[in-house]
């Protein structure tokens, strides 16, 4: 009976899993939460201390990027922003480095200013390789301007390329003409030629016939042997004759230089400027 009346000890184990209600995984679920979050109220921050035209730079670039870079616009990487009290930006292009930010238009301009550059170096190279145009160097004068790259055969004391008072060529003119215009057919610019006079009054003092005609007459010889030596001639824009308006040394308008053929390849904004010259389109100006 002892046995039977002896009580039934019943060991309860519990399992206790660690963390739990107490752990440290929602710590760190919270602290990326947290991260998150910061990271978001900084971006709308940066977002909003951003002007209008920045912020539509940065939509092209990701609705067109190939584009943008093809323009010489600024990648994701290069913000040019500076923020106050940051220090400044390592990846900001600083001015006066060559890298400062430009719109498309900007870009385009120095993308062709830069091929002018390398026109002229190829023209240079040219000069100085030809055997036939090295002799006349220093009469061959090549410089990049405002309009585009500028190459003018000017006349020596000793050597004109014209026949005094006529508009008819020396051979060596000829010469220089000729070995010119596969270089320039080469280039896809279009071309404005211009002949141009010293000062001296014209010889035959016939009122009819003056320096603006011989000077147009002279630039039109040197269209003729451009086309002969193989220019394209609808690459021509214009043909113009300037008399001495434009002298090339305007201390000394008897200078032998002024009396000159200047081929300028034309940028595009010379030659919208000379497109739109004759144009019917106008310009209507409000007045307040």
């Amino acid at each position: 009976m002892a046995e039977k009346d002896r009580p039934l000890i019943v060991v309860k184990r519990i399992k206790k899993v660690a963390g739990g209600h107490h752990g440290g995984a929602w710590k760190v679920a919270y602290a990326d939460f947290m991260t998150a979050m910061m990271a978001f109220f900084l971006l709308m921050w940066l977002l909003g201390s951003v002007d209008k035209n920045k912020l539509k730079g940065i939509s092209e670039y990701f609705s067109t990027p190939l584009l943008v870079a093809m323009m010489g616009g600024s990648s994701v990487g290069q913000s040019a922003i500076i923020l106050e009290g940051g220090g400044k930006d390592p990846n900001a292009k600083q001015p006066g480095g060559g890298d400062e930010q430009l719109d498309p238009k900007q870009a385009l301009e120095r993308a062709e200013a830069s091929q002018m550059q390398s026109m002229k170096g190829t023209l240079e190279k040219l000069v100085e390789s030809n055997e036939k145009l090295r002799p006349f160097k220093h009469q061959l004068l090549i410089d990049v301007t405002t309009e585009g790259l500028r190459v003018q055969i000017v006349d020596e004391k000793n050597r004109p390329m014209f026949q005094l008072a006529r508009a008819e060529m020396e051979p060596y003119t000829r010469e220089i003409l000729r070995e010119l215009a596969p270089a320039l057919n080469g280039m896809p610019n279009r071309i404005s030629l211009s002949g141009h006079t010293d000062a001296t009054p014209y010889a035959s003092g016939d009122k009819s016939y003056s320096n603006w005609e011989l000077s147009a007459e002279r630039a039109n010889a040197a269209r003729r042997v451009l086309v002969a030596g193989g220019l394209d001639e609808g690459r021509l824009m214009r043909v113009i004759g300037l008399a001495s308006a434009v002298l090339l040394d305007p201390d000394n308008d008897h200078n032998p230089i002024n009396r000159r053929i200047s081929i300028i390849v034309l940028n595009k904004r010379a030659e919208d400027a000379a497109r739109n010259e004759g144009s019917m389109q106008t310009t209507t100006l409000k007045v307040d």
